[in-house]
């Protein structure tokens, strides 16, 4: 880390000067404390019924941002969680995906187009102002204007309601960033040196690079690098031998591209790559249809049979919308809703399956 391009990389998310706190208004709160539902246990927690250690009961989302019907894990409970007749939904969309199916009401979002923003970045330390281009087309609303409309409907009188998306992305940054430039040519630079550790300074309380983290220590967890087995090992299941990791298709970033006939087109199918010596095994075929299942529930779709999957491991290619699979869903009706230990994320590259042709 001492020269430009060493060998260790950070993200550089953490570097940009955000003012969270003039964006998300925590004074507003009142000291309140609002729950957090962790969107990787979606299914179970729309299917909860109100308890002390859970809180009430779940009655009514707004979705922005995000397909969680077809992108969450263990899809079959999220669709049973997203049909509940006593749950009020609001989808705020472009197109019309798994998730809009379900929606109350569906409110059409502006593209990015459309509306103002700013952004920082994970792989880059300039600062990107993104304006629009167009005027909103239709009843296209931006996010931020939705939320403005029903905070005005709501009698929240506070001056920061009634702002504007531009006025938001000139306080994202404050005196930090010059908007001016930002304005001028489109993007600013974060003036920090190409190796910003080069003397120290990482964001620990040492300011070193730790080898042993007293801040986990703390949290009850081990201060070192440890290895930690998988919840469901490949070859840890004789009913479901094989590992299975569900990365995007090719030509999907993610669940909004499904909507694209072109990008389909390319795809073709949903498909799940399966090694020859996998397939001999088990009677598969390259272009036949497969069930894949676990406990969590089953998914059909079409082999490719390929040296691209390793022996004992099948690659689902995912984030198809659930309503263009062969029996109406995908590669999320098997993956699971555990969590990882450090941040609560998703572990949908740890899931035990087994594959059979299709009415085998």
């Amino acid at each position: 880390w001492r020269h430009r391009a060493g060998g260790v990389l950070l993200s550089s998310s953490g570097s940009f000067p955000v003012d969270r706190a003039a964006l998300q208004r925590p004074d507003l709160l009142a000291g309140r404390s609002p729950r957090t539902i962790n969107m990787v246990t979606i299914g179970d927690d729309l299917l909860r019924e109100a308890s002390p250690a859970f809180g009430p009961k779940i009655e009514a989302l707004v979705v922005y941002n995000s397909n969680p019907v077809a992108v969450a894990p263990e899809s079959g409970k999220v669709v049973q969680g997203f049909a509940r007749e006593d749950l009020f939904t609001v989808v705020l969309e472009h197109f019309q995906t798994d998730t809009a199916d379900y929606a109350d009401y569906l409110l059409p979002a502006t593209t990015q187009l459309e509306h103002w923003d700013v952004h920082l970045a994970y792989g880059h330390t300039d600062v990107l102002l993104n304006r629009p281009a167009l005027a909103p087309q239709g009843q296209a609303r931006s996010n931020a204007q939705i939320f403005r409309d029903l905070a005005a409907r709501m009698g929240f009188a506070e001056p920061c309601f009634a702002e504007s998306d531009e006025q938001l992305c000139r306080q994202a940054y404050g005196s930090a960033v010059d908007f001016d430039l930002l304005l001028e040519q489109g993007f600013a630079s974060l003036p920090m040196p190409d190796a910003p550790f080069a003397e120290g300074g990482f964001p620990t309380p040492s300011g070193k690079c730790e080898f042993f983290s007293q801040r986990l220590a703390d949290q009850g967890l081990d201060g070192l690098p440890d290895y930690l087995p998988n919840h469901e090992a490949a070859g840890g299941s004789a009913p479901y031998p094989l590992a299975m990791i569900s990365p995007p298709a090719r030509n999907f970033l993610n669940s909004t591209f499904v909507n694209v006939q072109s990008l389909r087109a390319i795809e073709g199918r949903p498909l799940l790559e399966i090694h020859p010596q996998d397939a001999a095994a088990r009677g598969i075929q390259d272009g036949s249809v497969v069930r894949v299942f676990n406990g969590r529930g089953s998914y059909h779709c079409h082999a490719q049979v390929c040296e691209r999957a390793r022996p004992g491991v099948v690659n689902g290619l995912g984030v198809w919308w659930r309503k263009l699979g062969l029996d109406g869903t995908n590669v999320n009706q098997l993956t699971s809703q555990a969590l990882t230990d450090l941040g609560a994320g998703p572990t949908f590259y740890d899931c035990a399956v087994q594959v059979e042709a299709a009415g085998g």
